[in-house]
């Protein structure tokens, strides 16, 4: 007799109630050394893709070779083959490779749309290549409301070994058939790009404070929504519940109800379960040392961090560095 499925988690749930479309995907080959800027302006890119948009959501899925990504002002964020680049607003960004090279409008690669079939994007000095899967999606989806900033606006996701690891793998194999020269600019199956994101979104907030709470249902809630939004955007800035509350335009007892009621955590803890969150993934995927990691997420003082740090996630900052950075080595 064979077990039932396991019931859907909340965060399943919300996922599985996303509405993407308009997805587009396009192929880029870089040799070293390479980069490219996207516009200042972010809608800018939405238009030409997508007209009418005023953001898009972007995800590179890097098929070979390693590359970074950073905001136009920001430090660089590194993905190697199997990783994927997500970023949810469609920020202006940078993108390389690793060798220094001049940056260059991503527009003077490409040939003025429209585009019969989607290009096939060839830049770099004739070096070592590094290839990427370039996908776009649209959704008026509060998860990606740039007001509530619920993401990072740039991260990398690398799905662990196992069968998300090896669908993610496949589904790179397919999309890079499918963006070959012969293709039409859209897919003939919008569903993968979307199925895509959804988990690649999933491996990411698996590990958000409260994602098993409902955590995106909470951002439609018209008294943590503004709230959440603060935390997200400023998690380095010593907030109290009444600042928070004065946010939101509501009194600190209702706000902390809410906070509990829905997310099940005080206002405070989300803050540093939420810093926690965002420092993992600085370490894992940028050079910035543990004292600026700190810096970043609220703490003046490494030490305290690296206790809060261990404390909430098992291990120090340095080791879930070295751990996240090679997923074969064993984690405890």
């Amino acid at each position: 007799m064979t077990n039932a499925a396991a019931p859907p988690t909340a965060l399943d749930a919300a996922l599985g109630r996303l509405r993407l479309d308009g997805a587009i995907f396009f192929r880029s080959e870089f040799t070293e050394g390479w980069a490219y800027e996207s516009p200042a302006a972010a809608a800018e890119l939405a238009d030409t893709l997508r007209p009418g948009a005023e953001r898009l959501i972007i995800f590179h899925i890097v098929a070979s070779g390693s590359c970074w990504i950073s905001l136009l002002e920001g430090e660089r964020h590194w993905a190697s083959e199997g990783d994927v680049i997500v970023l949810p607003y469609g920020d202006p960004h940078r993108m390389g490779g690793e060798e220094p090279a001049r940056c260059v409008p991503i527009f003077s690669l490409l040939s003025p749309p429209p585009w019969e079939t989607l290009p096939v994007l060839h830049h770099g000095a004739g070096g070592e290549r590094t290839d990427v899967v370039c996908g776009y999606l649209h959704s008026q989806d509060p998860l990606f409301d740039p007001r509530l900033r619920a993401l990072p606006a740039v991260f990398v996701v690398r799905p662990p070994d196992g069968p998300a690891a090896r669908w993610v793998r496949s589904s790179i194999d397919y999309a890079l058939a499918m963006t070959s020269a012969a293709q039409a600019a859209s897919p003939p199956s919008n569903r993968l790009p979307e199925l895509l994101l959804v988990e690649i979104l999933r491996l990411h907030l698996a590990s958000a404070p409260a994602a098993e709470r409902g955590w995106i249902a909470a951002l439609r809630d018209p008294v943590l929504a503004p709230a959440l939004g603060q935390l997200h955007r400023t998690p380095e800035r010593k907030w109290t519940v009444a600042e928070l509350a004065a946010q939101a335009a509501v009194s600190r007892s209702l706000l902390d109800e809410r906070f509990r009621l829905v997310l099940g955590r005080s206002p405070i803890r989300y803050l540093t379960e939420w810093r926690m969150h965002v420092a993992a993934e600085l370490l894992v995927s940028t050079e910035l040392g543990v004292a600026q990691v700190a810096r970043r997420v609220g703490y003046e003082s490494e030490e305290a961090f690296s206790r809060a740090f261990k404390r909430s996630l098992g291990r120090s900052p340095s080791t879930w560095r070295t751990s996240g950075r090679n997923p074969g080595l064993v984690q405890t």
